[in-house]
């Protein structure tokens, strides 16, 4: 019985040493995929580019710079001297019903209610509020990526009267607590879009989503910091295949000495 576990935990081990590896290789094309991008920043030299290249459009770019509202900002409902350019605020109830065949309360979610609002906004060179040089993000809420920051959060309970118990005596429900939070992109915030980039009118550039079907990415950080991220999780898969590995050769070691020593013992 010993032998065939460790037998299992040998096969787990190469197992999960073959997952990580492959993990390992998609996550070495991506970043290899990632590093072939243009980087560029909203200044003269990506006007100059884009002047130069075909119909005045660069196919897939990442453009790094700081959130501008180019209106008035958003201001957020719960947090003072707060703005930004896109706002999601959330309400969720909790709520807890009878079941009478389990004789539990379980519980649920009910009633949820997001509002999103946005205002139009563009990128620009940290340093550079006021320039003429800047690169307007179109359609932003059709773009991936978790690009948001939650700036409130708060849980109010529900409170237990004389009405409530009667009311969930009748119902067989009751109210547990409620949910409120508030993200937004904040203005000033850096931010990373991935997309195509064109020049219109000679001085005004777009991002927007690709034309050749590839994705249209914004993520809350500079460059670099997305490359290492991604960078660290490929160096993750990699050092968990090598301990997985090792793991099962030294089990699978392990279990040809015990068979060895077995036989001989036998043969004396």
């Amino acid at each position: 019985m010993g032998d065939f576990l460790v037998l299992i935990g040998v096969g787990s081990s190469f197992a999960f040493s073959g997952l990580f590896y492959h993990l390992y290789q998609e996550k070495t094309k991506e970043l290899k995929k990632l590093k072939e991008i243009p980087i560029f920043k909203p200044d003269q030299h990506l006007v100059r580019v884009l002047k130069a290249s075909p119909h005045k459009r660069l196919q897939y770019v990442a453009v790094e710079g700081l959130v501008q509202a180019d209106g008035e900002p958003l201001a957020s409902q719960f947090v003072p001297r707060c703005f930004g350019v896109i706002q999601k605020i959330a309400v969720e109830e909790h709520w807890k019903y009878w079941n009478s065949l389990s004789k539990t309360w379980n519980s649920r979610t009910m009633n949820r209610k997001e509002t999103n609002n946005a205002v139009p906004f563009s990128l620009v060179s940290p340093g550079a509020y006021f320039t003429d040089l800047y690169v307007k993000v179109q359609n932003p809420l059709e773009a991936s990526g978790c690009y948001l920051e939650r700036v409130y959060f708060k849980v109010r309970r529900a409170e237990e009267g004389l009405i409530n118990v009667v009311v969930q005596g009748f119902s067989g429900e009751k109210p547990v607590a409620m949910e409120e939070s508030e993200e937004l992109l904040r203005v000033g915030s850096t931010l990373t879009g991935f997309g195509e980039v064109v020049l219109e009118g000679g001085q005004v550039m777009r991002l927007q989503a690709p034309q050749d079907g590839r994705k249209y990415i914004l993520v809350p950080t500079d460059y670099r910091s997305f490359l290492d991220r991604h960078e660290r999780t490929a160096s993750m898969w990699k050092a968990l295949t090598a301990f997985t590995g090792i793991t099962g050769v030294c089990l699978l070691a392990g279990v040809i000495r015990g068979m060895m020593g077995k036989q001989d013992d036998r043969s004396k």
